[in-house]
């Protein structure tokens, strides 16, 4: 009898187990930021400045719609499996410790007994009443903060959550040898010189963050379990240093709802603002209800920028090519930007220098970051460092330089380079390299996604090197192409071997960048064959389904003068065919279109390119990329083809 009752309970144990972790999976959150909440004329100037009596409202209306004010506690005990959440839970969140928390928002926080977070900086807090405090360039009264009283009395409630906003680093350092600001949470510093090293940034973010820890303890018995990112600028290696400190969560600015996948080190939250009325509140509620993330899938608008058209050895013109491409990118009204990280100055496709700080390559300019962020902030659009994925040519006096994809000769003659000179991905020392470059772009730049280039792929004869029939041998596979031919089912073994080991290292590198920018998304070019004729892979190494499955965007190159089409627009109209043919393709396929014919020499016709894209879209398609853009010649013509690439004439489906 004691056996069974000891059984029964253990499967009591895992039943209840099993169904807390499927009420943890299954949860949903929504979280919202709010700053200062203040009169109607103070949310005027104050874009971020949420009206008192909007705010009241909003919390009525939430709760007439059925949502649930959460606090931490909930969210941990729904984490760990005692407690799940509540269907529409809503979670408020306050930075910055304005003294309007205590005066005009904990009164209504008592009235729909809603808890908050309340997310402090500790030197903002540091001077006696009658000081002031350095608020970013401005100076202003201490008085326009919490007092200490008002800070306990509001922990002592119940209902609110003291979190960590930084002790000091609320502000930008500088980034770059031009002088920009970035979130010194997520930026190596550069002064006198050089740049700050990896292991002193970390260590700079670790002593702040505990700095107010400590702070806060002493003010108020407790250490805080939230740390909140100024900016919402973070990555995961901060965000270690945070739950090594005792702060568990950690909540940014990323898009969307949270779900029990959503990492506690990476919750997202919802940034409200002046406009966020009712109607407007009522739209994004909903949209946050109806994707899985939370967020609308919205079409794309890209330009694929050179850097090597913006560089110049002469500092003031690169400067004005700088400024010119910016006016040129927010004149088109794009939603993103494929900008390059790597230089090709010979046209090559390979990487014979790089445009940021590495171990590995020639620097020819400190170029990559200043852009890009430059871009993100005052253009608002997405960036993706667009990067090889083998073609690194390393100088000669690294020994991986000689580790390169062979392809077999069909006349019998030993193997050799061909076409795009590769790394191989084969050998673990190239590799390593290749990871320790992407690591290098990730460590020292602010980007939003990943571009794979070109270079991606292995030929039919592809690839022979020692490292590469190694492998094969390891796995049963035949050593050669001409071996591999003799059987398809062995053809097509070899083939899809080659195509994995392309795709898992664009993966594994994907993951590894993702460590310092957790909200990447990644693109890949594909060529146009591998979508219109399947047997092409075996000629790329590229399988358009496995790309689709495995990428945010998979970027065909819709390029018919590439491809040497004799009827271009029959052509295209194939390929739009084949893309529709595959349930969800259009949502996530970019259609990337050349500007230029390498063939000839010359420029597309501009109007040709918008008729392309007005006869693409009406017919399904979503994103649309063009390259090269040259900003000196105006090709393609501004004037022309922002009719179809602004996202202002051309809003989300």
């Amino acid at each position: 009898m004691k056996n069974l009752i000891r059984t029964l309970l253990l499967v009591l144990g895992m039943l209840l187990s099993l169904h807390a972790g499927a009420s943890a999976a299954n949860s949903k959150l929504i979280i919202l930021c709010y700053h200062e909440v203040a009169e109607e004329a103070l949310s005027l100037s104050d874009p971020y400045a949420v009206d008192v009596q909007l705010l009241s409202k909003q919390l009525a209306w939430m709760k007439g719609q059925g949502y649930h004010f959460v606090s931490v506690d909930d969210i941990l005990a729904d984490r760990n499996g005692t407690r799940p959440l509540p269907e529409k839970a809503v979670l408020l969140s306050f930075d910055d410790g304005y003294q309007s928390m205590y005066s005009k928002v904990f009164p209504i926080l008592k009235q729909f007994k809603a808890p908050a977070v309340v997310a402090l900086v500790g030197s903002w807090l540091l001077p006696r009443d009658d000081q002031e405090v350095q608020y970013g360039d401005i100076w202003v009264p201490r008085s326009r903060f919490l007092s200490w009283d008002e800070i306990r009395e509001m922990k002592a409630s119940g209902l609110i959550e003291i979190a960590s906003h930084s002790f000091a680093m609320h502000k930008g350092v500088t980034a770059n040898p031009q002088g920009g600001s970035e979130p010194a949470y997520t930026s190596p510093s550069w002064s006198e010189g050089k740049y700050e090293s990896y292991d002193a940034y970390l260590a700079r973010a670790a002593a702040d963050m505990k700095k107010n820890s400590d702070f806060l303890a002493e003010k108020l018995g407790e250490r805080p379990r939230v740390m909140v990112w100024p900016y919402g600028a973070y990555n995961f290696r901060v965000t270690k240093l945070a739950g090594e400190l005792g702060m568990p969560i950690t909540m940014s600015l990323d898009d969307g709802i949270n779900t029990g996948k959503t990492p506690l080190q990476a919750m997202r939250r919802v940034l409200m603002d002046a406009r966020t009325r009712i109607p407007e509140l009522a739209f994004q509620f909903h949209q946050l209800e109806k994707f899985p993330d939370g967020v609308r899938p919205e079409s794309s608008r890209i330009m694929h920028v050179d850097l090597d058209y913006i560089y110049d050895p002469d500092p003031a013109q690169q400067d004005r090519n700088i400024d010119a491409l910016l006016d040129r990118v927010k004149a088109m009204g794009v939603s993103t930007v494929y900008l390059q990280a790597f230089a090709d100055p010979k046209g090559t496709g390979e990487a014979e220098a790089l445009y940021f700080p590495n171990r590995y390559l020639p620097m020819r300019a400190d170029l990559f970051n200043r852009v890009a962020w430059s871009l993100d902030t005052r253009c608002d659009v997405k960036v993706y460092a667009w990067m090889p994925l083998l073609a690194f040519k390393l100088p000669d006096s690294n020994p991986v330089a000689g580790k390169l994809v062979l392809a077999a000769a069909r006349d019998g003659s030993p193997p050799q380079v061909k076409g795009y000179r590769r790394l191989s991905p084969y050998s673990a020392e190239a590799r390593a390299t290749i990871r320790g470059i992407y690591e290098d772009l990730a460590r020292g730049a602010h980007f939003h996604g990943l571009l794979f280039h070109d270079d991606a792929t292995l030929s039919d004869d592809e690839d022979v090197s020692a490292d590469a029939q190694a492998w094969y041998q390891q796995q049963g596979l035949p050593l050669n192409p001409a071996e591999a031919r003799k059987d398809p089912a062995m053809l097509a073994a070899w083939t899809s071997e080659k195509i994995k080991r392309l795709d898992d290292f664009s993966l594994e590198l994907t993951e590894l960048v993702r460590i310092y920018e957790p909200a990447l998304k990644v693109a890949r070019n594909y060529y146009a064959p591998v979508v219109l004729n399947p047997a092409s892979e075996t000629w790329f190494a590229q399988s358009y389904r496995s790309g689709l499955q495995h990428y945010d965007y998979v970027a065909v190159m819709a390029m018919p003068y590439m491809e040497q089409a004799e009827q271009p627009k029959k052509w295209m109209q194939s390929l739009l065919h084949d893309v529709k043919d595959i349930p969800g393709a259009l949502d996530k396929t970019v259609f990337e279109l050349q500007a230029t014919n390498w063939r000839t020499n010359q420029p597309v016709p501009t109007e040709e390119l918008v008729d392309t894209v007005n006869t693409l879209h009406e017919q399904g398609a979503r994103h649309f990329a063009y390259y090269p853009d040259d900003q000196f010649k105006d090709q393609p013509k501004l004037s022309v083809i922002r009719r179809v690439f602004s996202m202002k004439s051309n809003p989300a489906e």
